[in-house]
């Protein structure tokens, strides 16, 4: 899924800023361990909720932060929501609520209980998204929304190689990359390319 959405890719210097400008801001900010910090806070109180035992590991909170991205900073989903919200095609959710369902089994191995609530903030991520929808749409152009999927596409592609345990990347705090890409990518394609020639 993730390689699918980077080849979209159409200004390859404003992803790969915002990939780097936005990870130095999340890693400033501590987001990493602030995701973490809210697993660990969110387990025991959950654990208790179904009476369950929560041993709090590091290796829960790691793929529950994992599964956080996953589930709420996807392109597929954040496109979709705007492309619901826009337009009444809700092709691109159902296909990513098909996906997400067989994922959160997944994760349910390694995160147990937790993965249920990743939903809250995944709904509220998305229902912003639709209902900004009609906003944004008109200002966003064909060039930042295929470079804001292809910024999504890394932070999936990168999130499967920490699922699958081959690299450790710092995915929490690479969510501000996907906030940093349309304006970098406007401001490449408006500005920077045209001095280049």
């Amino acid at each position: 899924m993730g390689i699918s959405n980077i080849v979209k890719m159409q200004t390859m210097p404003a992803v790969v800023l915002s990939v780097i400008i936005g990870t130095i801001i999340g890693e400033a900010f501590c987001l990493e361990s602030r995701f973490r910090q809210l697993g660990g806070w969110m387990g025991p109180r959950i654990a208790a909720l179904f009476h369950v035992g929560n041993d709090g590991d590091e290796g829960m909170l790691t793929d529950f932060v994992s599964a956080l991205v996953l589930f709420c900073a996807s392109g597929t989903g954040i496109f979709g929501a705007l492309q619901s919200g826009l337009n009444g095609d809700h092709t691109l959710l159902i296909t990513k609520a098909i996906l997400d369902f067989f994922t959160a089994v997944i994760f349910a191995v390694t995160v147990r209980h937790l993965v249920a609530f990743i939903c809250i903030p995944q709904l509220a991520i998305m229902l912003l998204l639709f209902f900004s929808a009609r906003l944004l749409m008109p200002v966003i152009s064909d060039s930042m929304l295929n470079d804001f999927m292809a910024c999504g596409g890394i932070l999936v592609f990168v999130t499967g190689f920490r699922i699958a345990k081959v690299r450790e990347f710092p995915i929490g705090s690479m969510i501000p990359a996907m906030i940093l890409v349309m304006p970098l990518s406007w401001a490449w394609t408006s500005w920077i390319a045209p001095l280049l020639g």
